[in-house]
Parts: C-alpha cells; sequence; structure tokens
C-alpha cells in the first residue's frame, strides 16, 4: 500500500484550547490511557533556568536504542557546542512516567512514541510539538523460539508498549492480514482459536515475561529483541522496518511555548540533535559503547547486545527466516534521519483510526479516540509537526543529501505486511 507525498496540509486553530493548564482530572486521565501506571523517576525537578531566558536542557529518555541521539548529544558534546547548559539525561521506567514528567515541565526534550504526541496535543489538550524525527525503524516482533508464523500467535498473549505506539498499529495490521483478531480483554471463554490477546506492559518488563514464557512475544524497541536473541529465549518474527519501511517510531518533543518564545534555543536544540544523528549513523561501534551499562550506563545492556542492534545486520539470515520479506527496500534495522515528513504524521493517523484501543481504566473516557473526530488527518500533519528548526539544521550539515533524503523532502509511505 503506498501513500501519496502529494498533498496540502492545513493549519488547525487550537491555541485557545492550549491557554489553559491541564487540570488534575485531564491529567490522571492521560495517565489512565496507558495501562501500566509507574511513579516519576526520582530525582527529576522542575525545569531548570540558566542566565537570561533560556532553560537548561533537560532530556527525558526511555533506556531503548531509540534515545540514541538524546544521549549521544549529551556525551560527545554537541548540545555544548551550540552554547547550551545541559543536565545530566533523566531516565524513566514508562511512556506514561516520561510523558507526565513532560506535561509535569520536568523535562523539556523528550523522545514520545509518536502516536502517543497526538494524544498528548489533542487529546489532553497539552501543547507540545514534535520537531524531528529521532531515528527510523529499530523495533521488532520477538516471539517464542517455537512460533515460526503470524498464525502461530493465535490463541496467545503478544506485549505492545503502549496502545498509542506504532508498534500496536503494525502489530494489528498484521495479525489482521494473517486472519487473526486482537482484543485487548480476555473473554470469560478465553482467548479464541483466531485471536491474539494485547497487553500492555513497559519495555524493560518484557524480556522477564517472556523468559518466563508469560507472553508469546512482545512487539517493541531495541535493544530488547536482541537481548532476547542473544539470551535465546526469543526470536524475531519480524522487523517492524519491513512491515512500514522507515518508519518513525519516537520523536523529539518539546513544548511549544520554548519554540515560540525561544526560537535560537530551540533551534540551538534541534542543531545538537541533527549532527548527532549524522554522527549516531556514521560511529555505530562507539555508540553502543556509549550507551551500554560499560560505557555512558544508559542503558542496562552490554555492549555486545546493542553492537548486535546498531552494526549486526544480516538480511539473508533474517529472510531465511521471514523477519524480512522486502530486502529490496535496504531499510536498516536501526536507523538515524531527522525530517519529519508529512506524509507519515498523515497516514499515521488514518492508521491510528483503525487501531483497537485498550481498556483505559477511566469510566468517563467513552472512546480513547473520539479526539481524532475533531480533525482531518491533513490538520494533524500540518499542526502536530514543526518542521522549520530541523530545515534549517539539515542545511548545517550538509542538506538533506547528507541523510541520503530527497532533495524536496517528499517520500512515499510503503506498508506491505505480507
Amino acid at each position: 500500500m503506498n501513500d501519496s507525498p502529494a498533498r496540502r496540509f492545513l493549519p488547525i486553530q487550537t491555541h485557545n484550547a492550549f491557554d489553559r493548564p491541564l487540570d488534575r482530572r485531564q491529567f490522571l486521565q492521560f495517565a489512565s490511557l496507558f495501562a501500566v501506571s509507574a511513579s516519576l523517576a526520582t530525582g527529576c525537578h522542575r525545569v531548570m533556568q540558566t542566565s537570561g531566558s533560556n532553560p537548561q536542557v533537560r532530556v527525558g529518555y526511555l533506556p531503548i536504542t531509540d534515545a540514541s541521539p538524546l544521549l549521544a548529544a549529551k556525551d560527545k558534546g554537541f548540545y555544548r557546542a551550540e552554547g547550551l547548559e545541559v543536565a545530566p539525561p533523566v531516565k524513566f521506567p514508562s511512556w506514561d512516567a516520561i510523558a507526565q514528567a513532560f506535561m509535569a515541565r520536568e523535562v523539556n526534550v523528550i523522545h514520545l512514541l509518536m502516536p502517543t504526541t497526538m494524544w498528548v496535543r489533542y487529546g489532553a489538550k497539552f501543547p507540545g510539538k514534535v520537531v524531528a524525527w529521532n531515528h527510523t525503524n529499530g523495533s521488532a516482533i520477538t516471539v517464542l523460539p517455537e512460533i515460526n508464523e503470524p498464525q502461530d500467535l493465535a490463541g496467545r498473549t503478544i506485549a505492545v508498549p503502549s496502545w498509542f505506539s506504532i508498534h500496536n498499529i503494525v502489530l494489528q495490521l498484521l495479525l489482521r492480514q494473517h486472519g487473526l483478531d486482537p482484543i485487548t480483554t480476555i473473554p470469560k471463554a478465553g482467548i479464541g482459536d483466531r485471536q491474539v490477546y494485547l497487553k500492555v506492559l513497559p519495555p524493560p518488563a518484557m524480556l522477564a515475561e517472556l523468559q518466563d514464557q508469560r507472553i508469546a512475544g512482545y512487539i517493541v524497541a531495541e535493544p530488547f529483541n536482541s537481548a532476547a536473541e542473544t539470551l535465546q529465549v526469543g526470536k524475531l518474527l519480524r522487523l517492524t522496518g519491513d512491515v512500514w519501511r522507515d518508519h518513525a517510531c519516537c520523536v523529539v518533543f518539546m513544548h511549544e511555548d520554548d519554540l515560540r518564545e525561544r526560537p535560537d534555543w530551540t533551534q540551538a536544540v534541534v542543531n545538537a540533535l541533527v549532527k548527532s544523528q549524522q554522527w549516531s549513523k556514521a560511529n555505530r561501534q562507539e555508540l553502543a559503547h556509549i550507551l551500554s551499562k560499560d560505557g555512558g550506563g544508559y542503558l542496562p545492556f552490554s555492549a555486545d547486545v546493542l553492537r548486535r542492534v546498531l552494526t549486526n545486520y544480516d538480511t539473508d539470515f533474517y529472510r531465511r527466516h521471514g523477519a524480512v520479506i522486502h530486502p529490496e527496500w535496504r531499510s536498516a534495522r536501526i536507523d538515524f534521519q531527522p525530517f519529519p515528513f508529512a506524509s507519515y504524521t498523515h497516514r499515521l493517523a488514518e492508521e491510528l483510526r483503525q487501531t483497537l484501543i485498550g481498556d483505559i481504566q477511566d469510566a468517563t473516557v467513552i472512546d480513547p479516540l473520539a479526539f481524532l473526530q475533531d480533525f482531518t488527518s491533513d490538520q494533524i500533519a500540518a499542526d502536530l509537526v514543526d518542521d522549520s528548526f530541523v530545515r534549517r539544521s539539515l542545511q548545517l550539515v550538509g542538506g538533506p543529501q547528507a541523510f541520503n533524503l530527497a532533495s524536496d523532502l517528499s517520500r512515499q509511505e510503503m506498508i506491505e505486511t505480507l
């Protein structure tokens, strides 16, 4: 399925809705959209101000490879080179925790699941903006060794990191293409013969549940897929970048008032992240060490596990085992490029409308996707993302061609599940 790159995107007039602070009910309603509650990371405080009007850069991240550019920018001095003061990055245990910290303004630069940014901006009416992509691909469906094809998941349980994630969208697309029905609650009679039960787990919990065979698999960002391979407790059923070509998973999310009131500061942050992505793309071995528990200690994994993700991508092996069926796409297991294509945001909004969202543990919320009814996908694509900063940053590193992007910064979305 291809998506035309030629579209005219219309702005949404939503700023009045953001003039009101997030009340407690909205805040708790947001938290309930994530099935797993987690306390905010300790040691996280309100955004600190430096001299003048520019805040300290306070990065929030989950311990996954999706956060690589945000972390490498600190370790390799890209923030400092832009004249920015930066605090040590703050690690969070789950997506709800990092999103709540962002809305509480305890962190001001985060990587967040792209569908979650839609809920934050339009569901919770919190003024956040996507300013760049953080990476492409970098996720997979990992399953128990005895599972060889999607049909083998029938009657089983699969974990997703969030209802509002590319993982949930891609998994449901794949299941339906193979004649399976995703469900988010288990019927009294149990999981049916053609049903697959989906439940939310934070990424660090997935590997343990797979090892104990409490779930049949999970779909999540690296390095939890590589870790299962290394420990020989699971194998890759499908790489997500082989389902949706070069998709974004996590994106760089910032407060809209920073973009509006501190454009030079925002530009410096985006400059640092674009330069960090360019460096990460070219220095994968060193990046693996920086991220590892033996290097910068950002992720609780060895450099060997991280090198497998960043450098060891045997397309022939994965093609023979069915995890790759589109070798002609030449998609990397994980790659780095910062430009947020409007065609992707539009298509993602369309696919999210068709995606089953699980119970959100809040009786006041009847339809968790109701917020999408207020806007067209064209409007979301125009309003959610501000690509003006990254366009300028790209010119500092050699233009779009530095990341092998089309000079007009357009593309077609390609989704092939079979």
